[in-house]
C-alpha cells in the first residue's frame, strides 16, 4: 500500500508499506541467497508504477505482481503516538490487491508449486474480497499438497473485518491449514480471548500446525515444535520511535533463517534483533545502511 506518514511541521512522508511486503524487504536484506517474490495486484497510474520499482530495488521478484486495468494501490495514513505506538486510516475499498485471487489460474498457480513456502496474513485475507475467499482457500490446499509449507500469521486488524464471526471463520480455516503459524498475543486476544503465550500455544495446538511462533512485544518469545515448548528470552528495545513494521521484520528474518536451516532458537534471536533494530526508525522500512549495520554481526555468527 501506499503510505503517508505525519512528519515535522505538517510534512507528510510517503512510501510503500504492507505486512507481507515488509517481511519480504527484511528476509532478503538479511538472506539474499533466498529467492523471494511478491504476490499482489497494483493499478496503472504512476503510483502503482513507483510501488512496482519499490519492489524492484528491494530485489523482489515481481513476475507475480499483476496490473489492475481499472483499480488502483491501497493507501493509509500512520499516525505515532510519544510512545511509538502507531495507529491507522485506511483507503482500500477499491484496492487492485482486492482483486489478486483472480489472478491465480493454474498457470501462475504452477510457479507458486516451485518455491518452498508461501506466506500469508489475517491482513492478506481481510483484503481478499469476500467471495473470492473459497477459491483462496482450494488455491492453498493445492500449494499444501504440492509440498509448499504455508505460513500463516493472523495480524488481526478489526476494522477489516464485516464482523468478528467473518474474521474467526478464516482465521480457522488459516490455522487448519498451515504448517508454520507466527502469531501474536495481542492479535489473538482481542479475537479469541487468549491472554498468555501458554493460551495461544494450547489453542494452536488444537490444529495440525507443525511449528508455532508465539510473538509478545519486547516479551519473551514461545516456540512449539515437535510437541515440545521452549521459551527464548530477548532484549527489548530501549529506544522505541514507531512499532509499525516489528513484527514483520521479525517474521521476515525468522523464516529466511528457517530457510536456511538454522536452528528455531537462533531464528529467533536473529529475528528478535531485527524487530529491535527496526523500532528504533520512522516507517515500516528502515534505512538498509542502519538496518544492515545492526544485524550484520549477529548474522556472520
Amino acid at each position: 500500500m501506499i503510505e503517508l506518514r505525519h512528519g515535522e511541521n505538517g510534512v507528510m512522508h510517503q512510501s510503500f508499506s504492507g505486512d507481507v511486503y515488509n517481511s519480504a524487504v527484511y528476509l532478503k536484506r538479511c538472506f539474499d541467497n533466498v529467492e523471494c517474490s511478491i504476490v499482489t495486484a497494483v493499478g496503472q497510474d504512476a503510483l502503482s508504477d513507483e510501488m512496482l520499482n519499490t519492489f524492484h530495488k528491494a530485489d523482489l521478484n515481481t513476475e507475480l505482481v499483476f496490473k489492475h486495468p481499472t483499480k488502483h494501490a491501497g493507501l493509509y495514513i500512520i499516525k505515532i503516538d510519544d510512545k511509538g505506538e502507531r495507529s491507522f486510516t485506511y483507503w482500500r475499498s477499491d484496492a487492485a490487491a482486492r482483486t489478486i485471487v483472480n489472478f491465480l489460474n493454474d498457470d501462475v498457480l504452477s510457479k507458486f508449486k516451485s518455491g518452498d513456502m508461501f506466506f500469508f496474513s489475517g491482513i492478506s485475507l481481510a483484503v481478499i474480497e469476500p467471495e473470492a475467499r473459497p477459491l483462496f482457500w482450494q488455491k492453498l490446499e493445492q500449494l499444501k499438497q504440492a509440498g509448499v509449507i504455508l505460513v500463516f500469521d493472523p495480524n488481526y486488524r478489526a476494522r477489516m473485518w464485516h464482523s468478528e464471526a467473518d474474521s474467526k471463520e478464516a482465521f480457522n480455516r488459516a490455522f487448519g491449514l498451515a504448517q508454520i503459524a507466527l502469531p501474536g498475543i495481542e492479535d489473538l486476544e482481542q479475537l479469541y480471548g487468549l491472554h498468555t503465550g501458554i493460551d495461544v500455544i494450547k489453542f494452536c495446538q488444537s490444529f495440525d500446525i507443525e511449528e508455532v511462533i508465539v510473538k509478545d512485544g519486547p516479551n519473551a518469545v514461545l516456540s512449539l515444535a515437535n510437541n515440545q515448548i521452549e521459551k527464548h528470552e530477548i532484549t527489548p528495545c530501549e529506544n522505541v520511535v514507531d512499532t509499525t513494521s516489528a513484527g514483520d521484520a521479525f517474521n521476515g528474518v525468522y523464516l529466511g533463517a528457517r530457510i536456511n536451516e538454522y536452528s528455531i532458537a537462533k531464528s529467533i534471536a536473529l529475528a528478535a534483533q531485527a524487530a529491535n533494530i527496526t523500532v528504533q526508525h520512522p516507517g515500516a522500512i528502515a534505512p538498509k545502511q542502519a538496518f544492515m549495520s545492526d544485524m550484520s554481526a549477529l548474522l556472520n555468527t
